[in-house]
């Protein structure tokens, strides 16, 4: 299975909720709660009309469909809850370890085709190499399930049936244009196909023949998946010739509150307030508009993040994979580990976090899922907690946050506070 399975793009995340009898459900968790009801055969039944109806031959449709069998197994995996409370050290250290070696070997072995895709497209060799590794170490580990009987349960379940319906059908047409077999369709249990894991409507959007064959194989062959892997990133927004994340080093003293992915200052303002580079290379007193991301708070590591960053979080929502794939990229060309900030530095656990957030709602700070997710809403939670309290705002929850916001907010006193948790 994929090393990234678990974490799908921002398409597939729906947030998991536990139902509560009496409570009224949010949309989410009434998505999670719904009930199939009529067969499965009556329902392929309807989708082959809709699938001939979209053009797809009958062929491929009785090829790709022809006994069919519904596999509940995939809806009870959809369906259960799961959940993750590593802290961005955690997560990265997981999945950097050997990767910045291995991603500059692909790199030299494929050096003529990351050249002409890079002239093409304009992105990177090691922005490539990066997705490529995170998602399936070089094809290693593209999910052993077949795709469409994943697609096909997926799409006659309630939950998000109209949405994988689309993702059944392009994967019919991926088929019926002659990229690849119905057999060839292995991949995750969520649908996704190929050595960057795409999405059967990415693969038929953005996939590139660039070998020249005649067919667009994502499974095999290593010119296809770099050529297609940099269009798709295009798609997302990338820029040519920008960056797109640089490690930093922060003062002691800066306006927390700045430091955050919805705000923009230019390279100038963040040099100006102490902002440096992690080196001895100043940072350059231009207009390039950045953001200062602290996944752990102003004790932890540190970076700037451009606009090209954004790509990194459309590709898949999560900060922590977000930062983790875009600083492999810079440690595969060449950029030392990062600065892991102040020793024994750790983040609030699971069933911590959603105390956290049954607190922040309880003060009115926070209106989304008690999922014990560190998310962009729960960090913009934070802040406004840290900014109620007078702390420094920069949105990292810590157990001293924690606890004060267990008094309702009320600062504690200095004897109840343990000496050793950071403020």
């Amino acid at each position: 299975m994929a090393p990234m399975a678990g974490l799908r793009r921002t398409a597939l995340r729906v947030a998991a909720a536990a139902v509560v009898v009496g409570v009224a459900l949010s949309p989410a968790s009434a998505r999670l709660a719904c009930r199939n009801t009529g067969s499965f055969e009556r329902w392929l039944v309807e989708f082959r009309k809709e699938a001939a109806a979209n053009g797809v031959s009958a062929r491929t449709i009785d090829v790709a469909l022809g006994g069919m069998t519904l596999d509940s197994g995939i809806i009870a995996r959809d369906r259960r809850q799961s959940f993750f409370s590593q802290s961005f050290l955690e997560f990265s250290d997981k999945l950097v370890r050997n990767r910045p070696d291995s991603g500059r070997r692909k790199i030299a072995q494929r050096k003529a085709i990351f050249e002409a895709a890079e002239r093409r497209y304009g992105v990177p060799a090691s922005v490539i190499t990066a997705f490529w590794a995170l998602e399936s170490d070089f094809g290693t580990g593209m999910g052993n399930l077949p795709v469409l009987r994943s697609l096909a349960a997926l799409a006659y379940d309630c939950r998000r049936g109209d949405m994988f319906r689309g993702e059944l059908l392009a994967a019919l047409k991926i088929i019926d244009r002659g990229d690849l077999r119905p057999e060839e369709m292995i991949g995750s249990w969520a649908g996704e196909l190929g050595q960057t894991q795409f999405l059967p409507s990415h693969y038929l959007a953005h996939a590139v023949d660039f070998d020249g064959d005649g067919r667009r194989d994502l499974m095999r062959s290593d010119a296809d998946i770099i050529a297609s892997t940099a269009a798709f990133i295009v798609s997302l927004g990338w820029t040519r010739g920008e960056p797109w994340l640089e490690e930093v080093r922060v003062p002691d003293v800066l306006p927390w509150d700045q430091a955050d992915l919805a705000i923009q200052h230019p390279r100038a303002q963040w040099a100006k307030w102490g902002v440096a580079y992690a080196g001895t290379r100043p940072i350059p007193p231009d207009r390039m508009p950045a953001s200062l991301v602290l996944p752990m708070g102003r004790h932890g590591p540190a970076f700037l993040a451009y606009p090209n960053f954004q790509v990194y979080l459309k590709w898949n929502q999560s900060l922590n994979y977000a930062l983790t794939a875009a600083y492999l990229a810079t440690r595969i060309e060449g950029a030392p580990a990062m600065n892991r900030g102040k020793p024994g530095l750790t983040g609030l656990s699971y069933e911590q976090l959603k105390e956290l957030q049954r607190a922040l709602t309880r003060l009115g700070l926070y209106d989304g899922e008690v999922d014990g997710k560190l998310g962009a809403g729960t960090r913009a939670s934070v802040k406004r907690a840290q900014i109620k309290l007078g702390l420094p705002a920069d949105s990292f929850p810590t157990h001293d946050l924690l606890e004060r916001l267990r008094g309702d907010g009320k600062p504690s006193s200095p004897r109840t506070r343990p000496a050793t948790q950071l403020r």
